[in-house]
């Protein structure tokens, strides 16, 4: 498998804003970057500029960019792209968080490029990077309610407890492949991460 050997820069944690969508099935990413950014000492801030909640971090020797945007879910692009400009991020060096319905919970899964999947965050991420698909995606399982009209609402709900848990086992397995990324090693993280969930 064809791997890049590019250092992420820049990770986003896709979700929406507010209460009502806190720990909800569609915010497993926003929920994976806040984890980290807590783990490793650098909360969040919001940062106007960015449309979105921001930290900085040293990550083997590697800056990192954490981003949750705070615009909804469908308009997450306009926050990516913010950061992507004012850093000189290409997307390449992006990784792009978030819920996946193609896969159960406890799963998680590397990604480089494709679609969108139908997932309005990354749809509105690829058109606001110019149509660019070569970002990363960590990809966590949230399963499939089965039937493609229920899926709408069952983003929106909190998963119960033996998912959630699940959920939240992927999340703390992927996290410590953050710093393989960080250093470019996509092939390293993938293998190894891919063999735990």
């Amino acid at each position: 498998m064809k791997t890049p050997d590019t250092c992420i820069q820049l990770i986003v944690g896709l979700g929406n804003p507010g209460n009502e969508y806190e720990h909800t099935r569609h915010n497993a990413g926003q929920d994976f970057v806040e984890e980290l950014a807590r783990d490793l000492g650098q909360p969040l801030s919001p940062t106007p500029k960015f449309f979105g909640h921001f930290s900085r971090l040293n990550i083997n020797g590697k800056d990192v960019r954490l981003l949750v945007p705070t615009t909804y879910m469908n308009r997450s692009g306009q926050a990516v792209a913010a950061v992507c400009q004012f850093y000189k991020i290409p997307p390449e060096a992006v990784l792009v968080v978030h819920d996946e319905l193609d896969l159960p919970p406890g799963k998680a899964r590397l990604k480089i490029g494709g679609g969108h999947g139908g997932h309005n965050g990354l749809r509105d991420i690829i058109s606001s990077l110019g149509n660019n698909k070569d970002f990363g995606r960590l990809r966590l399982g949230i399963g499939h309610p089965g039937n493609a009209k229920l899926v709408s609402n069952y983003v929106l709900k909190k998963a119960p407890s033996e998912e959630f848990n699940a959920i939240e086992d992927a999340i703390r397995a992927a996290q410590p492949h953050v710093a393989d990324l960080a250093k470019g090693d996509w092939e390293k993280a993938m293998r190894e991460l891919h063999s735990k969930t």
